[in-house]
């Protein structure tokens, strides 16, 4: 599945970002949320995803890069997000705020920096709906991917068979068409594109060619 994030997108105009997505084919919409203190870069809150919504039935894909996130979760709920994801770095209270996401109705996702190794979050992984493994450092969109990361998705994956988990695994970061087929082998679910995806005219032929590598 593939998840294009309106972070590639251009913000002087993100209602022309969504509906390019949908037009796209694409599974979901993610958003990446920013507060300038878990990561460096700002950027939008819960009034874009509220204002957002009522343009399409598309399944919202939120990825909270901010600290305290059990604070404001259930708002982005609230506002439309079906998906939301934390920073297990980010929370002292992880359990707490993933069981939070799901007794709102959303799946809860337990995202990962690439220095945290998987061990960090085994404690949550039977709660977790999905992980979202960062495959760049986050806080900018465009970056280079980590070949390293591809570890912790297949150890993820090995997880999952050997524990009985049903979470899936997302990946977030300097994915495209050159290394989306080495990921999916790996065990990736979901993947995130924003850059890859934005500087595309022909987005519908980019999540195709995506697609159409795993086969």
């Amino acid at each position: 599945m593939i998840s294009p994030s309106i972070l590639g997108g251009n913000f002087s105009n993100t209602a022309d970002c969504i509906k390019a997505i949908v037009a796209s084919g694409a599974d979901y919409a993610h958003f990446d949320v920013m507060d300038g203190h878990f990561v460096p870069e700002i950027t939008f809150g819960v009034k874009m995803i509220e204002n957002l919504r009522p343009l399409t039935d598309l399944i919202f894909d939120v990825h909270l890069m901010i600290e305290k996130p059990e604070e404001t979760v259930k708002r982005y709920i609230d506002a439309g997000a079906g998906m939301v994801s934390v920073h297990a770095e980010a929370t002292c209270h992880l359990w707490r705020t993933l069981t939070l996401i799901k007794d709102n109705g959303a799946e809860a996702g337990v995202a990962i920096n690439p220095a945290t190794p998987v061990s960090f979050i085994e404690p949550v992984l039977a709660i977790a709906d999905y992980v979202l493994v960062m495959t760049v450092n986050p806080g900018w969109g465009g970056q280079s991917f980590i070949p390293q990361t591809v570890d912790k998705i297949r150890e993820l994956d090995q997880r999952r068979k050997e524990d009985g988990y049903s979470y899936l695994i997302e990946a977030d970061g300097g994915i495209g068409r050159g290394n989306i087929k080495m990921l999916y082998e790996a065990g990736l679910d979901i993947a995130v594109a924003g850059s890859a995806f934005f500087r595309e005219d022909d987005k519908a032929g980019f999540i195709k060619d995506m697609l159409g590598d795993l086969r």
